[in-house]
């Protein structure tokens, strides 16, 4: 999953890149209004953290921008303001969820999980296909109960087909999905990550679809 930190205070955003980066997210970051709002319309994220009291361009304007462009990533607002006619502010520009600060980044990775889960489609936290589990709380993938071990952008790449079950995910959107902005992104090197996951799974669950992309399925319908 990719997300975008839009947040002026440098602590904070140091804070939140390293945590998300720790949970396995590709993150990136920008530390005014006008940089987010650009980054945020020309960049496929699967969620956005945004602050509301911007630098060059406020957090309400820079959200209803990116909604009357039709742009639809669930968007997490931050902010230190905490009355309430900010917080309906910010739902009426489109704002999915909202934490004043200060807050727990835990509460920050819940709420983030959440979103993404919601825009896939999903209800739950655990994620099943066939034998395969993964547990998006824990970052922790199995297969009938069998911990698999794997690298992050392993993990990565499993948890977006996992989101997408069922549908055919292209070369071009997984590479934009799983690298952050200033990665050295090759769409080759997907093709052995999903050989390297396919292997430590054992199962035959990722499927090639020629000239397509992948496609996760169950075992039976993969036959």
């Amino acid at each position: 999953m990719r997300v975008l930190v839009v947040e002026d205070d440098v602590d904070i955003s140091r804070q939140l890149v390293g945590v998300l980066t720790d949970a396995g997210y590709a993150v990136d970051a920008a530390a005014d209004g006008e940089e987010g709002h650009f980054l945020g319309e020309t960049e496929p994220y699967d969620a956005i953290l945004l602050d509301l009291g911007l630098p060059a361009l406020d957090g309400v304007t820079v959200l209803e921008r990116w909604r009357r462009a039709g742009i639809k990533t669930p968007v997490l607002i931050l902010t230190a303001r905490d009355r309430w006619s900010d917080k309906v502010a910010g739902f009426d520009a489109g704002a999915d969820d909202y934490v004043a600060k200060p807050f727990y980044v835990e509460e920050v990775l819940a709420r983030l999980r959440a979103l993404v889960r919601r825009a896939a489609g999903h209800a739950t936290s655990d994620l099943e296909c066939g034998p395969l589990r993964l547990d998006t709380r824990a970052a922790r993938v199995s297969i009938d109960g069998n911990p698999i071990k794997l690298t992050a952008l392993e993990y990565r790449l499993l948890a977006y087909l996992m989101m997408h079950k069922g549908r055919v995910v292209s070369r071009t959107e997984l590479v934009e999905h799983l690298y952050d902005q200033d990665f050295d992104r090759d769409s080759n090197t997907i093709e052995v990550f999903v050989g390297r996951v396919r292997k430590k799974l054992g199962v035959n669950i990722i499927q090639t679809v020629r000239g397509l992309g992948y496609c996760l399925a169950q075992p039976e319908d993969a036959a």
